[in-house]
């Protein structure tokens, strides 16, 4: 960008960093968004673990409470929640009033 190397030697090399420039960044991003997504995934899937061990235990889950369990990010939280639906007798004790 505005400097234009008069050697066969200087461009080549200006090149090949590039290149390798393109190639590093290239991989750091996929690396990045594949760790994105199995984060995502994960989270999405303890969400649907939750409702479906609340639904299967009969405990009633308001709609929006539902909404905000499938919107929820945190994968621990989301564990805590899925091991007290596993156990508790009413879906407002599973989320000590946090959802509900």
């Amino acid at each position: 960008m505005g400097h234009d190397y008069l050697s066969e030697f200087a461009r080549r090399y200006v090149a090949e960093g590039r290149a390798e420039g393109f190639i590093e960044g290239l991989t750091e991003g996929l690396s990045k968004g594949l760790t994105k997504g199995r984060t995502e995934g994960r989270t999405e899937e303890a969400a649907r673990a939750l409702l479906t061990v609340l639904r299967v235990r009969g405990l009633a889950v308001s709609a929006t409470a539902r909404e905000r369990i499938l919107a929820h990010k945190d994968l621990e939280r989301l564990g805590l929640w899925l091991e007290k639906a596993a156990v508790g007798s009413a879906a407002d004790l599973v989320f000590d009033h946090e959802l509900i």
